[in-house]
């Protein structure tokens, strides 16, 4: 039987309606994603099941003793609590029951007879209440969740008053998965938690929690973990689809494929009935060409939309100049700032890479690691603590941050993007509009879409306008900082189609070659998008280290399960476990000794830098196998190897670094 309800859901706001006869069923125990586009009504949905909006028709049915939960935007917080008190109010009525089992026995002291047995039953009573409300063990389980979603001992005692809005938000989920409520309405709750977190998160819903959960999220890979059925919110009604989100996808695109049919056919039937009012309107046969006029007016106005979604992704990108084989190269680089308690916070120390040319590099961590810091060092925005950054020659660089201040409010989407490439790529002459049409329709503004003011757009339709235009714009390094934070799911997918090097054709599901061939840094929680994007993993850990990883993300957590063989320690390219060095100026390190490649001239240490890379690259191709692990003499040769060569190629960089300063 549901423990959750609703049929025939109608909701208008004015002229508008959000929710056009709804319904859904939710059994005990299950796990449902809830997607569709921003601004389809999801939100909406989840508060009329809650009973904070009221529908204008239709039922919303509880089962009976069933607790339905729900993660509020606004956290309703008392800023006077600590984090840890906060959470641990979802235990009130364990509180509660506590302070009545106290009484009973305060009571107990003076009763005897009649009065003493009722007085046990009463005990009995509460103690299967609070056992069943949580037990004893409350602090053990706030800690647990609440070291789960990214909090550390050391913050246990920050006031609400004192924290982020991403902090609350995330003791306002702490607080409702404590609860552990018969139903979880999740809209949400992985916006403001690492990747870390969001593991967490997932295997807490999909392991431990045992009630039924609708979910809505733009985590493609929590919805794959988590839920066996999704509904898709569309056009004011529901679509279920079952299975996971892997298996809607499939399931949509043959869907689309249908709908974009019936789209066809419906235009031909449109320009026949066209051509022939065209053909008898002024003769014999005008009175009918008119009523067909008519008709033809009518069955416009309910005509069906091209499933943009299947459009071609070929962007024709405009190709940007070829940089230099190194894009970027950091030795030795540290950063770190006072915190208030006149303590010191460490980003990251001692960090040696460099990026080459058509590499794409994810940077991951947690909230707070130094992401955003790094990337403003790497493109010598901000000035390192100690140590050295070289950019390589003929860089053009697109930044994605996440303000959007220099929008203009009263362009289209399409002048956006028509002015945005004039300007970055001085080109004479704008790019057509036809063109820029073509470019926004790619990233799903549809043509109505295209007509709107940018000032009058949603977060994640700036965002997209802002790609759109990044990429059209002649880039050959593109830096993109928290890229998806606003975008929904269809959005993320059209961008890493955008920037991936190969991407699945929706309407053939073969694999297609990408458009951009350039550089990309990429700093993301989505798992996804890093996934299908990334060919190397930078990670901070938020205590100072730092980790660097050959390979997809999908990699470096297999190899984080497996136990690995310990070598000998050797200098490492992150130089992630070394203790931070002393503040010494860049300009008044010593002299650095010369090295055995010193005698070579700049263009040969590059090929020599090219050919060490591709070996390291068939190492790190080998050690990305799980299977290499289960043998620790080959394991074992292959990381000594690839430690002599990067120690190799570290004294190559250098000797890069001194002749190309």
């Amino acid at each position: 039987m549901p423990v959750l309800t609703g049929t025939n859901l109608t909701l208008s706001f004015g002229e508008v309606e959000i929710l056009k006869g709804m319904s859904i069923a939710v059994e005990p125990n299950e796990k449902i994603g809830m997607v569709g586009r921003n601004g389809s009504g999801k939100s909406t949905l989840l508060k009329v099941l809650m009973g904070m909006l009221k529908q204008d028709a239709g039922t919303v049915v509880v089962g009976q003793g069933a607790r339905v939960g729900y993660l509020h935007q606004n956290h309703n917080l008392n800023p006077q609590d600590t984090l840890h008190q906060a959470a641990g109010r979802a235990f009130a009525l364990v509180d509660e029951l506590h302070e009545k089992l106290e009484a009973v026995y305060h009571q107990m002291e003076n009763a005897s007879g009649d009065a003493l047995g009722k007085l046990l039953k009463e005990q009995e009573r509460l103690e299967k209440r609070i056992e069943s409300a949580g037990g004893y063990a409350n602090d053990h389980k706030i800690d647990q969740v609440l070291h789960g979603l990214g909090f550390s001992d050391e913050q246990f005692g920050i006031q609400v008053k004192d924290l982020s809005g991403g902090q609350c938000a995330r003791v306002a989920l702490a607080k409702l998965l404590l609860e552990n409520p018969s139903v979880l309405l999740l809209d949400e709750p992985t916006n403001h938690l690492d990747v870390d977190g969001r593991e967490w998160l997932e295997g807490f819903l999909r392991d431990e929690y045992r009630g039924a959960v609708i979910l809505i999220s733009h985590d493609r890979y929590l919805l794959d973990k988590v839920v066996s059925r999704i509904v898709e919110v569309e056009d004011g009604r529901l679509v279920e689809y079952p299975g996971n989100y892997a298996a809607f996808r499939k399931q949509r695109i043959e869907r689309r494929m249908v709908m974009l049919r019936a789209y066809e056919k419906q235009q031909a039937t449109f320009k026949r009935e066209e051509a022939f009012i065209r053909q008898f309107k002024a003769g014999q046969r005008a009175k009918q060409a008119k009523g067909r006029e008519s008709r033809l007016d009518r069955e416009k106005l309910s005509a069906i939309e091209r499933p943009i979604e299947l459009d071609d992704m070929k962007l024709n990108l405009p190709k940007a100049e070829r940089t230099g084989d190194i894009v970027i190269a950091a030795r030795e680089i540290a950063k770190s700032y006072p915190n208030d308690d006149g303590s010191t916070k460490v980003l990251f120390s001692n960090l040696t890479f460099h990026i080459e040319r058509g590499q794409r590099w994810g940077i991951i961590g947690p909230n707070g690691a130094g992401k955003s810091t790094l990337i403003r060092c790497l493109l010598t925005e901000q000035e390192v603590d100690i140590g050295t950054v070289k950019l390589g020659s003929k860089l053009a660089v697109g930044h994605f941050t996440q303000t959007h201040d220099d929008l203009d409010p009263e362009k289209t989407v399409y002048h956006h993007i028509q002015d945005t490439i004039k300007r970055e790529t001085n080109q004479r002459v704008m790019m057509s509009e036809q063109d820029a049409r073509n470019l926004a329709g790619a990233f799903l503004f549809s043509g109505k879409d295209q007509e709107k003011p940018i000032g009058v757009m949603s977060g994640g339709e700036q965002a997209r306008a802002v790609l759109a235009a990044l990429l059209a714009s002649a880039k050959n390094v593109l830096v993109l900082d928290e890229p998806t934070n606003h975008l929904d799911i269809q959005a993320a997918e059209r961008l890493e189609s955008a920037i991936a090097r190969t991407y699945e054709n929706p309407k053939t599901g073969e694999k297609v070659e990408g458009d951009y061939d350039g550089t990309i840094i990429l700093i993301s929680h989505d798992r996804a998008l890093i996934d299908a994007v990334c060919d190397h993993i930078l990670i901070l850990d938020g205590q100072g280290n730092a980790e660097i990883f050959a390979g997809t993300y999908t990699q470096w957590k297999q190899s984080k399960s497996i136990t690995r063989p310990q070598p000998s320690p050797k200098p490492a390219s992150a130089a992630a476990s070394k203790p931070a060095p002393s503040p010494v100026p860049t300009s008044k390190r010593p002299q650095e000794p010369k090295n055995k490649f010193s005698w070579m001239p700049i263009d040969k240490i590059e090929e020599q830098i090219a050919d060490l890379e591709i070996e390291l690259k068939h190492i790190d191709a080998e050690l990305g196998d799980a299977d290499v692990w289960t043998d620790y003499e080959r394991a074992n040769a292959l990381t000594e190897k690839r430690d002599e060569l990067k120690a190799e190629l570290e004294e190559l960089e250098a000797e890069w670094l001194n002749k190309s300063g």
